[in-house]
C-alpha cells in the first residue's frame, strides 16, 4: 500500500478556509474517481510559526501506477485548483511512503 502525503504551509488567516475546500471539495471529487481511499487531514503540531499553519493529507493507493494515472485524470487539476483558489498562497511538497507489512 502506498501513502500519498502532501504537506501544505499556509498563512494562518486561510487555514480555515483550505479546511473547508479539502473537507468540500478535494476529499469528495476523489472519492467519487475511486483510485484513492482513507483520506486524512492532519494539523503539524511541531510547526512552531505563528504567522503560518501547516496541514498533512494523506490518501492510500494501491500502487505508484494507479496513483499516476489518478494524478493524470484528477490530481493535476485538482492542483490547479488549489492554486487558483489561494492564488499561490499556499506551498506543499508531497512524500510517497510505503507501508511495511510485518513479516
Amino acid at each position: 500500500m502506498i501513502v500519498f502525503n502532501t504537506t501544505y504551509t499556509m498563512p494562518t488567516a486561510d487555514a480555515r478556509h483550505f479546511v473547508i475546500w479539502v473537507h468540500q471539495s478535494l476529499f469528495p471529487r476523489t472519492a467519487e474517481d475511486g483510485a484513492l481511499c482513507n483520506p486524512r487531514l492532519l494539523r503539524v503540531l511541531s510547526h512552531h510559526d505563528q504567522e503560518t499553519e501547516c496541514f498533512s493529507v494523506q490518501f492510500q493507493a494501491e500502487s505508484t501506477a494507479e496513483l499516476h494515472r489518478w494524478f493524470n485524470r484528477l490530481g493535476n487539476s485538482l492542483n490547479q485548483e488549489l492554486l487558483r483558489v489561494f492564488d499561490g498562497r499556499i506551498v506543499g511538497f508531497t512524500t510517497l511512503l510505503e507501508e511495511i507489512m510485518d513479516e
